[in-house]
């Protein structure tokens, strides 16, 4: 239908294609992330047991496929589905059909991981969950290869893009005096929940530098985002700026797939003919000999964007409140939500560390051995490891602990699976300094981390320096 052509990207197409098959991969490796730790953290033996929260919850916060009952051999289910449907959509497949073949398998990726998100309490309490939830949806209406992508689901994106990045920056704005005095960077590599092979030596960086990071953040997260709805040159440019600022975050931390999913949504603003233009091989008319969208899809499509448009007015009333919520879903559905991450910046680096004994009676002389975490610091000579995109969820709890949340449930669950030697337990972990025993006694002690300098490194070989502070939590043991 000719009179339809307006409603037709036809200069997105690769936009198209990078948000499916990068939205799809990273839905694989949330689901992968699933697989091998939901059920040691919430499964029927885990930390935080499902099947307790469904016993004594009067309702979830959303809809979920547990409601019904939760085993471990569901869970298993689910996350193999969302497996299988991630990769199908990575390498292609459900696009080739007609376009509501993808959006069934972009649907079903979200109800699964819906119904994993509203069982996951706290460790599934971080931004990008409900942001891939809002991702899945979205990408659910850009159609298939038979027609050029729908303009108003494109726009969706760009404003889900402009939702996660100004609000970011309003909320750095409204926090700590740290973003408006320049210093925040100063900080930020060496604190951040995660370090990665590079947060050292960006750490170590000129104090200049790091002003110069907290002056380009606040340029690419509060100026920037605004330019992305103009279409063409201009709103490629900005869709760059937002790509290399979070190519920087990559490069410097781990922050699960918050920054990758950043990147591929705003690669969204990225035209046609703009790839052309970097790469003349890639045809400036890609999208052009796509069929004209039929009247039924149009339907779908107009429907959806409504939907998103009467959604959007919590959050833009959020954006303008002084009293800005951070991550922050409106609906149980994961629609349409408030973003932002990092209001304040924690100025010094306290690590919870964990030991074990084999004493009989802890004392003094009692030789204590630590427990080791794959991706929290420990081992002063290790190089941080990168693990993002994929999610450590254990890991990433630990360093909410020194922040105020000692007393977490889970923790003490956790330090009671040590005490019995729990094999799934152990696994989430790096190393087991009882290989498989069980220890007499458990204990947590705060500890204050730093980077070395390089001449400390030059002297010690080690990446990190470590001060005692305080036994936080026993020993404690099983009677």
């Amino acid at each position: 239908m000719d009179w339809l052509d307006w409603f037709d990207a036809h200069d997105y197409e690769i936009a198209r294609q990078v948000l499916q098959r990068g939205v799809g991969a990273l839905a694989f490796v949330a689901f992968l992330s699933t697989l091998n730790q939901f059920r040691p953290l919430l499964g029927e033996h885990g930390l935080l047991p499902v099947p307790e929260l469904l016993r004594i919850a009067q309702r979830l916060r959303g809809p979920s496929v547990f409601r019904w009952g939760y085993t471990d051999r569901r869970l298993v289910a689910v996350a193999i589905t969302g497996l299988v449907l991630a990769a199908a959509v990575v390498v292609g497949l459900p696009q080739l059909g007609p376009p509501w073949v993808p959006m069934l398998v972009f649907l079903a990726l979200w109800i699964l991981y819906l119904s994993i998100v509203n069982v996951g309490q706290t460790f599934y309490g971080f931004g990008w969950e409900m942001l891939l939830c809002e991702a899945l949806f979205t990408l659910a209406f850009l159609g298939s290869n038979d027609q050029p992508p729908p303009i108003t689901i494109v726009v969706a994106v760009w404003w889900l893009v402009f939702r996660l990045e100004f609000g970011a920056g309003m909320i750095k704005i409204r926090g700590g005096r740290e973003w408006r005095d320049l210093t925040a960077l100063t900080y930020h590599h060496e604190t951040q929940p995660m370090p990665n092979p590079f947060s050292r030596q960006a750490h170590l960086l000129p104090r200049w530098f790091h002003r110069v990071e907290v002056l380009g953040n606040h340029f690419a997260q509060l100026v920037v985002p605004f330019f992305l709805f103009v279409p063409g040159p201009v709103g490629s440019t900005a869709a760059v700026i937002v790509i290399l600022t979070q190519l920087w975050l990559i490069v410097t931390g781990n922050f699960a797939w918050l920054n990758w999913i950043t990147v591929v949504l705003a690669a969204s603003a990225i035209t046609d003919s703009a790839w052309h233009w970097l790469i003349p091989a890639i045809p400036a008319d890609l999208g052009t000999d796509a069929a004209t969208t039929p009247l039924w899809w149009f339907l779908i499509i107009a429907a959806v964007s409504v939907l998103l448009l009467v959604l959007s007015y919590w959050p833009i009333r959020n954006l303008l409140s002084r009293r800005q919520l951070m991550n922050f879903s409106f609906n149980r559905w994961m629609l349409v939500n408030a973003y932002g991450a990092f209001g304040t910046v924690t100025k010094r680096r306290i690590e919870i560390v964990v030991e074990g004994t084999l004493a009989e009676e802890p004392d003094d002389d009692s030789e204590w051995r630590e427990y080791g975490f794959k991706g929290k610091p420990g081992d002063l000579r290790a190089v941080p490891r990168q693990w993002a995109p994929y999610h450590l969820r254990l890991d990433w709890l630990m360093w909410f602990l020194p922040l105020g949340r000692m007393w977490e449930p889970w923790f003490e669950m956790f330090l009671l699976r040590l005490l019995e030697a729990d094999t799934p337990t152990l696994r989430l972990l790096h190393t087991d300094p009882f290989d498989g025993a069980a220890p007499k006694w458990v204990r947590a002690t705060a500890y204050h981390y730093r980077f070395t300098t390089h001449a400390e490194f030059r002297e010690t070989g080690q990446r990190w320096i470590r001060t005692f502070q305080r036994e936080v939590i026993g020993p404690a043991g099983i009677r």
